[in-house]
C-alpha cells in the first residue's frame, strides 16, 4: 500500500513538473498569464500560478483532463477541445517521476533523505526535459538545486569531499568547453557536473560520468548511422549526465564492487 501511495504521489508530482517545464518555456518566450472568460491573455506568464490550458487551442483544462497518465490514455493522446495531439512528454515524465520515487523510498529509510532526494530528482527531471528540448540547462533550476544540495551535505558533514569533487568535475568540463570553444560541451553542463559532484561524491561521480559518456557515445553513433545527426550536429549532453547521475545514485556501490571483483581481485 505504501508503494502504491508513493507511486500515485510520484505521478502527481510528475504532472506538476510538466506544468513547471511548460511555464518556464512560456516565461522565457514572453508567455501567457492571466485569464479572461476562461482563456489566457498574452504577456507576463506566472511561473507557478495560473490555470492549466491546452498549448494549442489555449482552452482551460478541467480536472478530468489533468489526471496523470489516465487522462492521456482516456483522451487517446488528444486534446478534448481541439483534438490536436498531446505530447508523449506528459505521461513519460509522470511515469518516470513515479518510478524514481519508488526507487528512492527503497534506497533510503530516513524521511529527511527521502524528501531531499525527491526534491533533487524533481530538479533533475526538469533539467533533463528542458535540455533535451531546447539545448539549454536553465539557471533558474540548476542554481537552486546546487544550493539545496550544498545545505544538505553541510548538514550531513559531507561537504568538503563533495565540494572538491564538484570543483574537480567543474574544472574538467570547463577545460573541455574552453578547448572546444563550446562545441563539445556547454557552460550549463559545467554547472550540472558541479551539482553532480556535490550530490554523489568522488566514487559516485566517476560511475555517473562513465555511464554518461558511454551512453552518449552509443546514442551519438546511432544517430549518425541513422542519418538523424551529423558530426557537426548539436546533441544535448545534460540528459546523459542526469541518466548517469541516477545510475550512480541507486547502484554505484554495487557497480564499484562488481568492478573490483571482476578486475582487481
Amino acid at each position: 500500500m505504501f508503494s502504491i501511495f508513493i507511486f500515485i504521489f510520484g505521478l502527481i508530482v510528475g504532472s506538476f513538473l510538466n506544468c513547471v517545464i511548460y511555464r518556464i518555456e512560456m516565461r522565457d518566450k514572453g508567455g501567457i498569464t492571466s485569464f479572461i472568460k476562461g482563456r489566457p491573455r498574452k504577456k507576463a506568464f506566472g511561473f507557478l500560478r495560473g490555470k492549466s490550458f491546452c498549448p494549442h487551442c489555449k482552452h482551460v483544462l478541467s480536472w478530468q483532463d489533468l489526471i496523470p497518465v489516465f487522462s492521456f490514455l482516456i483522451l487517446k493522446g488528444k486534446c478534448r477541445y481541439c483534438k490536436k495531439g498531446i505530447s508523449f512528454q506528459y505521461p513519460l515524465v509522470e511515469l518516470a517521476t513515479a518510478l524514481l520515487f519508488i526507487l528512492i523510498t527503497n534506497l533510503e529509510s530516513s524521511v529527511f533523505n527521502i524528501i531531499f532526494l525527491f526534491i533533487i530528482s524533481a530538479f533533475l527531471i526538469i533539467i533533463f526535459v528542458y535540455d533535451l528540448k531546447h539545448l539549454i540547462i536553465p539557471d533558474k533550476i540548476v542554481y537552486p538545486a546546487i544550493v539545496i544540495t550544498f545545505l544538505y551535505q553541510l548538514i550531513n558533514l559531507n561537504i568538503l569531499n563533495n565540494i572538491l569533487t564538484g570543483l574537480a568535475g567543474l574544472l574538467f568540463f570547463l577545460f573541455i568547453v574552453i578547448i572546444s570553444h563550446g562545441k563539445w560541451m556547454g557552460v550549463g553542463d559545467v554547472k550540472l557536473v558541479f551539482l553532480m559532484g556535490l550530490l554523489l561524491g568522488t566514487s559516485g561521480i566517476l560511475v555517473a560520468l562513465f555511464f554518461s559518456f558511454f551512453l552518449g557515445a552509443i546514442i551519438g553513433v546511432g544517430l549518425i548511422l541513422a542519418k538523424r545527426k551529423s558530426l557537426k550536429s548539436e546533441v544535448p549532453f545534460g540528459p546523459f549526465l542526469i541518466f548517469g547521475t541516477f545510475i550512480a545514485l541507486f547502484w554505484s556501490d554495487k557497480i564499484i564492487q562488481y568492478y573490483f571483483n571482476l578486475f582487481i581481485l
